[in-house]
């Protein structure tokens, strides 16, 4: 594929350039709490400005239903990109209408231009590959060139991801082509022992990519909501915590499956038992195959985070896709602590698959140069190991 050094290498000065980039960041109100995501584009867009493109950026904030929605503006976007690149970018009212037509007109060299949320278009996420063209010929309009840049988002055949580069010149841009190289890191050659962390709360999320692992890994550790499925699948009762019952039967086959192929599957020895979900909820450590039928694990336990630490100790190549517990609470954050810390004490290749981990990342104050990579991604990563084609990397091949 080409990349943002190839579109460089030809030349962008007084070219208009579109980029797709990843902006959905999460939001307080108007305030954004974390901007990592923001962050992560800046290397793509400060090369092609600083070359002289008039950069026009498309990205997507949660999911307004197809039409403006107030709570979902890229206004808060627009100033902390602004503040970062250290100058104006304007914010279009609209997606392809009057505003961003003339606020990609007035584009200057080195300047930015942001759509509004490119959602607020029915069109951009429709199944219906005419209605997708018709947004994407619309985009196309606005630039000589289409940069893709946003990873966390080239796991779906939308408008501004698959479609429009189909219809003009088409680069990867740096985060995306990063992301590609490590995630083929965890797929071929992989230095061993290969380890993979997996949390977050349902195991039906992560069907594909455990089924597909199993056959890759050398150990699969499991936390989060979804390991009290395993656990349950192991004939231990799980109290209130999160269960999915119709899951038992796959999550049963997955520990048969382990088993035949010698892969070892740790899961949490002692949990945390809350009475409730909530911050303050009081609460308690007890044996994984011991939880009191009134509670509900919230954390992996001190004895379970010792013993994922240890598992993940001699590993040249981890990847670590969800937390551990509920690690918006402090009072149960420690497990992903845990599992972050030793990745940071560690020595193998780790990546960090983008999401809530990522997000846990920043928020206990970890240092991000502690991680081989930190993924912008946390679907597409997760579709990429399961072996699924990315519709919006494929486009780029072609």
């Amino acid at each position: 594929m080409k990349t943002l050094a190839d579109v460089l290498a030809e030349g962008v000065s007084g070219r208009r350039v579109l980029v797709r980039a990843d902006l959905n960041v999460p939001l307080d109100g108007e305030t954004i709490t974390d901007d990592g995501r923001v962050r992560a584009s800046l290397p793509t867009l400060q090369q092609l400005t600083g070359a002289g493109a008039r950069v026009v950026v498309a990205a997507h904030l949660g999911r307004p239903k197809g039409e403006p929605d107030p709570k979902f503006s890229l206004k808060p976007v627009a100033k902390r990109l602004g503040e970062l690149l250290g100058g104006e970018v304007k914010l279009a009212a609209d997606v392809t209408g009057e505003s961003a037509k003339a606020t990609v007109e007035s584009l200057a060299d080195g300047e930015v231009a942001l759509l509004e949320n490119i959602r607020f278009d029915a069109r951009e996420t429709s199944k219906d590959e005419a209605e997708r063209g018709a947004l994407a010929d619309e985009l196309a309009a606005f630039a000589d060139a289409f940069v893709s840049d946003g990873f966390g988002v080239v796991h779906r055949k939308q408008a501004s991801v698959y479609d429009v580069a189909k219809r003009l010149p088409h680069y990867a841009g740096g985060l995306v082509l990063a992301e590609v190289e490590v995630l083929r890191k965890l797929t071929e050659d992989t230095e061993r022992p290969y380890v993979v962390v997996l949390g977050g709360a349902k195991v039906s999320d992560k069907l594909g990519v455990i089924a597909n692992l199993l056959t890759k890994v050398d150990r699969l550790l499991i936390g989060g909501g979804m390991a009290y499925t395993f656990l349950k699948a192991q004939g231990h009762e799980v109290g209130q915590s999160l269960l999915q019952a119709d899951q038992l039967d796959q999550v049963k086959g997955f520990l048969d499956e382990a088993a035949k192929r010698g892969v070892e599957l740790v899961l949490p020895v002692d949990v945390l038992a809350a009475t409730e979900f909530a911050a303050d909820a009081p609460h308690e450590v007890v044996a994984a195959d011991a939880i009191p039928a009134d509670r509900q694990g919230l954390d992996i336990g001190p004895a379970s985070q010792k013993l994922f630490a240890s598992k993940l100790a001699d590993a040249a190549t981890v990847f670590w896709n969800g937390p551990m517990g509920v690690f918006e609470f402090e009072a149960f954050s420690g497990g992903t602590r845990a599992v972050a810390q030793a990745l940071v004490d560690g020595k193998s290749f780790s990546v960090v698959g983008g999401g809530d981990s990522a997000a846990a990342v920043r928020q206990l104050g970890l240092p991000e140069d502690g991680f081989s990579h930190i993924s912008t991604g946390g679907g597409a990563s997760l579709e990429f190991l399961e072996g699924k084609e990315l519709p919006g990397v494929q486009v780029l091949e072609d």
